[in-house]
């Protein structure tokens, strides 16, 4: 399956302007998350606190949502990313 130039660029530009969101309601504190970061972020610690990963050395590669075994992360846009986007 051929991805699309365009399908690609919508792509680069979601996880560039998107962060590692979690649902600190449905996390079980287990690790799995930072234990999959190929960088070693403690995703587990912003997913306890409730916030974005907001950390400069994350490369949005999506390891952390894609290993979590019950859903609790996701990409999504948060409030200091939209600044100026209008």
């Amino acid at each position: 399956m051929k991805v699309s130039e365009f399908e690609e660029a919508s792509r680069y530009k979601a996880l560039s302007t998107s962060q590692v969101v979690p649902d600190p309601f449905r996390c079980v504190q287990c690790g799995i998350c930072s234990y999959n970061c190929p960088i070693g972020i403690d995703v587990r610690r912003f997913a306890w606190q409730g916030r974005p990963v907001i950390d400069s050395h994350c490369i949005t590669c999506g390891e952390c949502i894609a290993r979590c075994p019950r859903g609790v992360l996701r990409f999504g846009r948060t409030a200091i990313l939209e600044v100026g986007d209008k």
